[in-house]
Parts: C-alpha cells; sequence; structure tokens
C-alpha cells in the first residue's frame, strides 16, 4: 500500500450539482429554480418575519409598554441564605465580596437583601439595599445593617 493506492470510503464523496451548464446536464434551463416567480430571480433575499405580502405580524399588533432606561435592578437575596453563608463559612460580616465569592451575585450586580427566613447569628451586613423585614430581622438577631 502506498499514497497512490488510497481512495476514500465508497460512498462518501460526492460530485457537486453544476447548475445552469445546459440542458444535457439535466440541470439546465430554469436551474432548479422552477418557473417564473420573485424567488427565480437573481438578487433574491427574502427580508425577516416577510410573511409572502401578507401584513406582517409585527405590523398587526398594537405597540404598547414602556422601557425606563434608569431602572435600577437588584439581585434578590434571603436572610435565609445569609444564614446558611454565614455558617458555611464561618463569617461574622457579609458584603458583595462575601457574596460573590459564595456565587450569589455576578461581578456587577447590585444585591438587595429580602426578609424571607430566620436570622439567629449576629451579622454586620452590607448591600446596596434591604427590605424592611429584612433590617429589622438582622437587627432583631444583634447585627448591624450597612447600606452601599
Amino acid at each position: 500500500m502506498n499514497l497512490s493506492n488510497l481512495t476514500p470510503a465508497a460512498g462518501s464523496v460526492r460530485t457537486r450539482k453544476r447548475i445552469g451548464r445546459g440542458t444535457g446536464s439535466g440541470l439546465g434551463g430554469t436551474s432548479t429554480k422552477g418557473h417564473k416567480g420573485q424567488k427565480s430571480r437573481s438578487g433574491y433575499s427574502k427580508k425577516v418575519g416577510f410573511e409572502g405580502g401578507q401584513m406582517p405580524i409585527q405590523r398587526r399588533l398594537p405597540k404598547f409598554g414602556f422601557k425606563n432606561i434608569n431602572r435600577v435592578e437588584y439581585k434578590a437575596i434571603n436572610i435565609e441564605t445569609l444564614e446558611i453563608l454565614a455558617q458555611s463559612k464561618n463569617l461574622a460580616k457579609i458584603g458583595l465580596v462575601e457574596l460573590r465569592e459564595g456565587g450569589f451575585l455576578s461581578k456587577t450586580a447590585l444585591a438587595k437583601i429580602l426578609g424571607n427566613g430566620v436570622l439567629t447569628t449576629k451579622l454586620v451586613v452590607e448591600a446596596n439595599g434591604f427590605s424592611k423585614s429584612a433590617e429589622e430581622a438582622i437587627v432583631a438577631a444583634g447585627g448591624t445593617v450597612v447600606k452601599l
């Protein structure tokens, strides 16, 4: 066996269709594009959302809603999550850095602490926002709240 004997596996290589090379090829004439119509012409490209001339859905449906460009979005973190984090890592202070290291926050996200759950550990909690119930629960457990 040498390089001159090598051939591809049977059926793995097919010759490409040579379209528009005369009637003898079987692919001449209309060149597989059928007869007439927009799609048979050169330069045809269908627009996104085109529905064959019917009024497109994005024009049939009414416009509504409002996006506030000044909206500030917070990642909600419950008190029970703080409790679990404090006990597992033996923390007395929980800030944004600890929440990011624990995998609860992304690099740029802002945190808001919510009052779901029970807090028994005395903690110093630093976050961008607090609900009233969360603030009361942290203070009731003997901890302090630091709003960033």
